[in-house]
């Protein structure tokens, strides 16, 4: 490949930046950093005794009779809401006795209804769940007494409790009106949208954790790879005319690098492709059509820096994991200055997130494994909810009062499912 004259320039007065790399490319194996302060003493706080969970008993058709007729849900990137309910029912938290609970689980898969090609279709979930809370609401007592202020729900879909793939669309609709009370555990997570409420928790994707291990490469093989990136840098399809598809992002990075020798990015995506973010040192995690992406999990998981191209993300249990220490943010609008960006970083600094990246404990977080392990992602949704507790008295209504409208939001939403 043929340099041009920029790149021969950078080579040229960053002998010293390159001769460092190369240093520390000799080895992928990094010590370990404990995570220091409040962050890592999060992260490792163990739930069990500091809260009790009811878990409702819905018929077969709001979970398992969906699974059993798709059982491609258990392998998508929005299984947590599956793995969740598994999870919950052999959990030293559960509680079979309603009246100790601190916390009420009501397990819908709303993301089980897939295409052909393994994309979930929103446009039933809304019913769906509004028929489950009428459910709970007409043969338990508990949502009654808050309307759902202690009871929590699992939504993973692109914009959550929106219910839709396209932002446009999901900020027309909102959050599903019988949800503004409840806690949402979602994968979704942007500052001041109209998808995420206060108080949610935002968790990783599903990204399935013995496919990962299958695929783990020696911890001494160099990190030979500087910028890594396998997707979609287009989106044709549904955006013709572009900039809307990651509002232009993936455009500027195809744009600006596609012939940098410093970035290996494609659209290909090889059967190599968890061995060579083991090989790389950055692993840029662009927004596509919502702001995550399984990418994020995978870069942590095989200690690829992550590069977070997401203005105004909320980030995976961010109480917990010191994402500014071990990830580089990237404003949209500077995307044409990443090669710029990324080699102006001292290598002690990327060092230092390595060894992070290194902390068994910060990989745990971001998996939801079977069996649960301690310190996993089904352990930091625990502690999310924990951290919540005692609820405040005003979250109870009182005799005969109520908040929420059951007429609101859509027309085609109140029709029966």
């Amino acid at each position: 490949m043929k340099l041009s004259s920029w790149v021969l320039i950078f080579l040229l007065c960053n002998l010293t930046f390159l001769s460092t790399i190369s240093a520390f490319r000799l080895s992928r194996s990094q010590p370990t950093e404990r995570i220091s302060g409040s962050a890592g003493d999060v992260l490792e706080d163990n739930p069990v005794g500091r809260l009790k969970v009811f878990v409702y008993e819905l018929p077969s058709k709001y979970n398992k009779k969906i699974l059993h007729k798709d059982p491609r849900c258990l392998n998508h990137m929005f299984a947590a809401e599956i793995y969740m309910q598994r999870f919950l029912l052999s959990s030293p938290v559960r509680t079979l006795n309603p009246e100790e609970a601190d916390w009420f689980y009501v397990p819908v898969y709303t993301t089980c209804d897939l295409t052909p090609n393994g994309l979930p279709l929103p446009f039933k979930s809304p019913r769906m769940m509004r028929s489950a809370i009428q459910l709970i609401a007409s043969n338990w007592p508990y949502w009654n007494r808050t309307e759902g202020a202690d009871h929590f729900f699992v939504v993973p879909h692109d914009f959550g409790a929106c219910f839709h793939y396209q932002e446009e669309k999901a900020i027309g609709r909102g959050i599903l009106p019988l949800l503004q009370r409840a806690t949402l555990v979602q994968t979704f997570g942007q500052r001041n949208h109209v998808c995420l409420k206060e108080g949610s928790i935002t968790v990783p994707p599903y990204a399935p954790p013995q496919k990962m291990q299958s695929h783990l490469i020696p911890e001494k093989t160099p990190r030979s790879i500087f910028v890594y990136f396998r997707g979609l840098f287009y989106d044709v399809g549904n955006d013709p005319e572009g900039g809307y598809y990651a509002r232009g992002a993936r455009a500027a990075v195809w744009e600006n690098f596609k012939d940098n020798p410093l970035f290996d990015i494609s659209t290909e995506h090889p059967t190599t492709y968890y061995e060579d973010m083991q090989r790389a040192i950055f692993c840029l995690c662009p927004l596509g059509w919502a702001p995550w992406s399984p990418r994020l999990v995978e870069a942590v998981i095989f200690g690829c820096i992550p590069v977070i191209i997401a203005d105004d993300i909320v980030l995976p249990f961010a109480d917990a994991i010191p994402w500014e220490d071990i990830g580089v943010f990237v404003d949209e609008k500077d995307v044409p200055y990443l090669d710029t960006i990324l080699t102006s970083i001292p290598p002690e600094v990327i060092l230092r997130k390595q060894r992070l990246l290194a902390n068994p404990s910060m990989k745990q977080a971001m998996l939801f494994p079977q069996p649960a392990q301690p310190g996993d992602a089904f352990h930091q949704v625990l502690n999310g909810l924990a951290r919540k507790l005692p609820h405040e008295r005003s979250v109870y209504l009182r005799p005969g009062e109520k908040l929420l409208n059951w007429t609101a939001g859509p027309v085609a939403d109140l029709k029966p499912w």
